[in-house]
């Protein structure tokens, strides 16, 4: 059996690795501020097809046709490059680019596209979430901001909690009740928004990371134009399940797992106790056998998914729904084995000598362990791939008759 690729496809990740070897250097650190350098080299990367590939380019994207394996060497190399272990941007994410660009050229309108879309893109656009309230967070349903139409302006009223990135973002796309006598999961609207119209108050909450990563924010007869509307008014609610769809396939991406369990393999490499380098050691060698075997299902998985724009008849509803779940517990174990894996080191934080990688393993293993919590918890999640994905019954209601 044959498993290569072909030689159009390898002479592409030739290509792609002499691009890496040229040009890393110009590459921002993942997670970096998006400051003249992120932005550079994102459309660098929009210039060569190696970023939003298949986002027209009269919206700012590459413009070229779906293609899975390119996307798979994409993701292999970006990993695999001497500039995965310093956590070389790959492009830029985040909610705007990764959750609602697909959603405005799924749903939105043309002058919402060419408005959004390519200032999104090129990273000049920061975007944040309006979602989550103090009594609505897994029953999202209930939230209770509202919005009235009064004349051309909506006029906001409420409140949103764990809103990442709020205090960095210039807009907010929000979830607000436009009907509030119909049912729940009805009578919901989806709004743009600026974060700096009068009215909106963000207030700063330090998560685990010790970072001040999310927000709470305010809506005080906040005024939003009436055609800064995602779909039809009353209809957020389906708007709202194409951005978490959306969300699920990003929170834990396959591609970064690869790229971080390249250097956990360089720690195991490097460590050593009694003189033994812990790659060599049985035990850590088994975990992380382990923790390897979960990537490669994962990059599978996310095969499965990206077939999908081949073959939009393919029902890929259930590989979706694992992404969220699998990918964020792999992340928070695959950072545990590498702070393991550094012994006494794996202590270390802030200024220490002793801290390895910038702190990056601590770190993430306190933000993955939020996420297993955030964006829908694993228990919640685990609900809806039973219920969604493999259609057993729906769990019984407490209280029930």
């Amino acid at each position: 059996m044959d498993l290569s690729y072909g030689p159009a496809y390898e002479a592409f990740r030739a290509e792609l690795r002499s691009f890496l070897a040229d040009h890393a250097h110009e590459a921002p650190l993942a997670g970096s501020p998006r400051d003249d350098k992120a932005r550079a080299w994102q459309r660098r990367l929009i210039e060569h097809g190696y970023t939003a590939r298949t986002i027209p380019r009269e919206y700012g994207g590459a413009g070229q046709a779906p293609d899975i394996l390119k996307s798979r060497i994409l993701g292999e190399e970006f990993a695999r490059a001497a500039v995965a272990r310093a956590r070389v941007s790959a492009g830029l994410g985040g909610q705007g680019i990764s959750m609602l660009v697909p959603t405005l050229l799924e749903m939105g309108t043309e002058a919402q596209k060419r408005q959004f879309i390519a200032p999104t893109l090129s990273g000049e656009m920061l975007w944040c979430q309006g979602y989550s309230e103090p009594g609505a967070g897994s029953d999202l349903a209930s939230l209770r901001t509202s919005a009235v139409l009064d004349g051309d302006e909506w006029v906001i009223n409420g409140q949103k909690i764990w809103t990442s990135t709020a205090h960095l973002a210039q807009w907010m796309f929000c979830l607000v009740r436009t009907e509030p006598d119909a049912p729940k999961h009805q009578g919901i609207s989806f709004l743009l928004l600026r974060v700096d119209t009068p009215g909106i108050e963000i207030r700063p909450l330090v998560d685990m990371t010790m970072n001040p990563n999310f927000n709470e924010v305010f809506f005080t007869d906040v005024r939003v134009p009436r055609d800064q509307i995602v779909g039809r008014r009353g209809d957020g609610w389906k708007v709202a399940n194409v951005i978490l769809g959306n969300e699920r396939d990003t929170l834990a991406d396959p591609n970064q797992s690869l790229a971080r369990l390249n250097g956990l393999i360089e720690i195991m490499k490097s460590e050593t106790v009694d003189g033994e380098r812990l790659i060599d050691n049985p035990q850590f060698l088994d975990r992380l056998m382990r923790i390897q075997s979960r990537v490669l299902a994962l990059q599978f998985n996310e095969l499965r998914v990206l077939s999908s724009k081949l073959n939009p008849n393919q029902d890929v509803g259930l590989a979706r729904l694992i992404v969220k779940l699998q990918g964020t517990e792999l992340r928070h174990d695959l950072e545990a084995l590498a702070i393991d894996a550094m012994g006494e080191g794996g202590l270390a934080y802030g200024a220490n000598p002793r801290l390895r990688d910038g702190g990056s393993w601590q770190y993430a293993y306190m933000y993955f362990l939020g996420l297993i919590i955030g964006g829908g918890t694993s228990q919640i999640q685990k609900n809806i791939i039973s219920e969604r994905g493999l259609g057993m019954p729906r769990e019984p209601q407490a209280g029930a008759a």
